[in-house]
């Protein structure tokens, strides 16, 4: 497990689709650094990969095509993402998902992945046993009475940072604003 003197940075990925092994492709990333003392960076990106988003992933999300079209691509964006989080340890809220399209998509790169992550969803799934389910609004209700201000479901900072927060709480370290 983290300790409290230790970096970590939450991540949240929003794809075409549900399945990379299929080609589906990751086409916005939001990432919060948090380190020992409270600071707080922060990288995100729509990401242009020329692949048609699925409708029910759209519905989703609420990116659409048009959307990308001017936006970096992938060979642009993953490179600064991978100096941004360096040899951080990540955590995300249904990891497995987020750290199958980030190997992925570094593969298809030609880029390394040696994080180690943690999961916010299974921890959550630990701590909270008593919550109806477990999706990120609603860990974050229950431990915050409400959303924060200006929250977007479903992209990627702002889910990133709801991990963040949610991951300080149930850790003890405490919601930074």
């Amino acid at each position: 497990m983290l300790h409290a003197d230790d970096r970590f940075i939450s991540i949240d990925l929003e794809t075409t689709g549900l399945f990379p092994h299929r080609g589906d492709r990751v086409i916005e990333i939001g990432a919060v650094m948090v380190s020992d003392s409270g600071n707080i960076q922060e990288f995100h990106s729509l990401i242009n990969v020329r692949k048609r988003i699925s409708l029910k992933a759209s519905r989703i999300h609420g990116i659409t095509n048009d959307m990308l079209s001017d936006q970096p691509k992938a060979e642009n964006i993953f490179p600064q993402f991978m100096d941004f989080i360096r040899d951080g340890i990540l955590v995300a809220h249904n990891a497995i998902f987020d750290v199958s399209f980030l190997r992925y998509e570094l593969s298809r790169l030609g880029l390394p992945f040696n994080n180690r992550y943690h999961c916010s969803l299974e921890m959550c799934k630990a701590r909270l046993p008593e919550l109806r389910n477990y999706r990120l609004g609603t860990v974050y209700k229950s431990l915050f009475g409400k959303l924060p201000e200006g929250a977007q479901i479903h992209r990627a900072l702002s889910d990133a940072k709801m991990v963040a927060e949610i991951w300080r709480e149930i850790n003890g370290e405490g919601k930074w604003k």
